[in-house]
């Protein structure tokens, strides 16, 4: 059985042609708030461990026997908010940084809002962590490690522009900080972008030989890219009805790509911009419509979980919706197209899935997902079992 968009997209088919199939595992069940995680190797055994930035600590779990160790504790009076883990040098072991102080309803005082730090390891990576403190603007949201041009970046993405009132104003002030040799002295900053005046989230996409960022918004999406030591940023040709929450960049077979998007920020609606291409952001591209009953979508993971050779899509939600449901779907296009699709559940009411990520944990070469929980205050690891 398929769907159209035109049709019945509440609906939810009892199994999929495909036979998906996750096996929930409970890591964590007294987290505080999930806030974001990453994914990374960080005590360089050769296998992805789970980083995770909670209220008051920043933590990670051991890939085995998932033993939580605190990295940081209290770096801010108010909650952490947002982690990047990226093996920046290739020793095999991830650098980390942490955003906190999150206080969204302080637009101008950089003391009271925002807060990033890049984290020192230690010889022994279970202990406590050494936060170098990097200048920041107030409102700090997310955060991703780039490479471009033989140097690596750390991008930060405040949600308002300082100053900004109800989305007006300022505008928002993307950071790119150069990853210095010391990391404990001195880091180079240059705003990339002020062209939008609410940010939610970003991605990280191949522009040839380097990479850039996809950013959604209030103004629905742009590409931002290092050209010559300089950025470079376009509007993306989507609609981005009442702006763009979650965003990830996705493959189909046929070599296309689409954008998905949760519209609008904290929105109800799941959507899929069909032609979209990175290094051609004025590319017209195909809006179709996938879910509206989400409810505070708040997490999007995008791969070929299956094996089918084009990218699927999990949705995450932290609210009941119109059925008083949380949790993941999985949406599996066909024919490397969502103009038909499949939708299918991967936690019915088991995960107020504040972020979601994607990653081959256990190496038998399948995406698993991991999923932080806001009100349901857990951590979980959903085994990849598909045939």
């Amino acid at each position: 059985m398929l769907f159209s968009p035109l049709l019945s997209l509440f609906l939810v088919l009892p199994a999929s042609s495909s036979d998906p199939k996750f096996e929930p595992q409970v890591i964590d069940d007294k987290i505080s708030i999930g806030y974001g995680m990453a994914i990374g190797d960080v005590d360089g055994d050769g296998k992805p461990d789970i980083l995770l930035a909670d209220k008051t600590e920043i933590v990670w779990y051991r890939n085995g026997d998932w033993k939580r160790h605190v990295m940081a504790s209290n770096l801010t009076v108010s909650d952490n908010v947002c982690i990047a883990a990226r093996d920046l040098d290739g020793d095999g072991k991830v650098e980390v940084a942490v955003g906190a102080q999150w206080n969204p309803g302080e637009t101008s005082d950089p003391e009271k809002s925002g807060a990033v730090f890049y984290l020192s390891r230690p010889a022994d990576p279970t202990q406590m962590w050494t936060p170098k403190p990097l200048h920041h603007e107030p409102t700090t949201h997310r955060m991703r490690w780039v490479k471009s041009d033989g140097k690596a970046y750390l991008i930060v993405v405040p949600l308002h522009g300082r100053g900004n009132k109800n989305g007006e104003g300022e505008g928002v002030k993307v950071m790119a900080y150069e990853f210095p040799q010391n990391p404990s002295g001195d880091w180079d900053y240059k705003v990339i972008d002020e062209n939008m005046h609410l940010t939610h989230n970003l991605d990280v996409v191949s522009r040839g030989l380097n990479e850039g960022l996809i950013l959604g918004g209030k103004e629905g999406a742009r590409v931002l890219s290092p050209v010559q030591g300089k950025w470079k940023n376009e509007p993306l040709a989507i609609s981005g009805h009442g702006g763009v929450g979650e965003l990830r960049l996705g493959n189909f077979s046929s070599g296309k790509q689409f954008l998905a998007t949760v519209e609008p920020m904290h929105g109800n609606n799941l959507v899929v911009y069909e032609g979209t291409n990175p290094n051609s952001p004025a590319s017209p591209t195909k809006r179709i419509l996938l879910n509206d009953n989400l409810k505070e979508g708040h997490a999007l993971a995008i791969g070929d979980f299956l094996n089918l050779g084009s990218d699927q899509i999990a949705v995450g939600w932290r609210n009941p919706n119109e059925q008083q449901e949380i949790g993941i779907k999985l949406f599996i296009p066909k024919n490397s197209s969502f103009s038909e699709f499949e939708e299918v559940w991967i936690d019915q009411n088991g995960m107020a899935c504040e972020d979601i990520q994607a990653a081959d944990l256990n190496g038998d070469g399948k995406l698993d997902l991991i999923a932080s929980g806001r009100s349901t205050k857990n951590l979980k690891i959903y085994w990849n079992k598909s045939n």
